[in-house]
């Protein structure tokens, strides 16, 4: 299938970022140090134990440091310049697409790289060297400056951007999902308002996932290796 002149769409899950070596939320059991990843992943745990919640953040966004892009985020930056534009949502909180070349990115789910200020809401790209140690970071924003928190949607709270993601996903032509489980709504759902409004629906996975069967096209294989093929047959 050609994409050229097509309006697409494309959701990435965190296989594309395992792929580089990124830890994701299942590794190790579900477990960061004991804990479990909804202790310090909620509003509550960060109300409860904030340091904690502050550590197992910082120990994330320092890993950005040490991670690069892999021949999936390059072959999706490939296919943007090939075909002139597509709009990619991710459910990743790193910065690989970006560093990979693609110019426009959503992130539903938040960004390591930013931290967010309690007070004001307002969010400041925070990924100096002083800004990634055990101590918490204050905002620029405020006259009196105020504690930030990761810039990430924790369970309970709403994914970012929701409006303009419905309205993509709803105009397209074709949604493609790289690297995601299945398990997590709102997007997990994405392809089934996809479908619902005549798209071509492709799936890239390393295996089914739980809503597989709601795909047209399926790909199964990691996404660094078999990505770089099927983007240049799209383009």
């Amino acid at each position: 299938m050609n994409l050229k002149g097509k309006k697409v769409v494309i959701l990435t899950g965190a296989g594309i970022s395992a792929e580089s070596g990124v830890r994701t939320f299942r590794d190790n059991d579900g477990l960061w140090e004991n804990h479990r990843v909804e202790e310090v992943a909620t509003p509550g745990a960060w109300i409860r134990d904030p340091s904690l919640v502050w550590r197992f953040y910082q120990a994330r966004r320092n890993q950005l440091l040490n991670v690069d892009p892999n021949p999936a985020h390059l072959a999706l930056a490939d296919l943007e310049s090939r075909i002139g534009s597509l709009t990619l949502i991710t459910q990743n909180v790193d910065d690989l697409h970006e560093r990979g070349g693609s110019t426009e990115v959503i992130h539903m789910h938040g960004s390591l790289r930013s931290l967010r200020c309690e007070r004001s809401g307002c969010s400041e790209n925070r990924m100096d060297k002083e800004d990634l140690g055990d101590d918490y970071v204050f905002c620029g924003c405020c006259s009196e400056p105020s504690r930030m928190r990761p810039d990430i949607v924790w369970f309970g709270e709403i994914p970012m951007g929701m409006e303009a993601i419905y309205r993509d996903v709803e105009e397209c032509e074709v949604f493609i999902v790289i690297g995601s489980s299945g398990h997590v709504y709102p997007a997990a759902g994405l392809v089934n308002l996809a479908n619902s409004h005549g798209a071509h629906t492709i799936l890239v996975n390393y295996e089914l996932p739980i809503n597989g069967g709601d795909f047209d096209e399926i790909h199964i294989g990691r996404a660094g290796e078999i990505l770089p093929g099927l983007v240049r047959g799209w383009s």
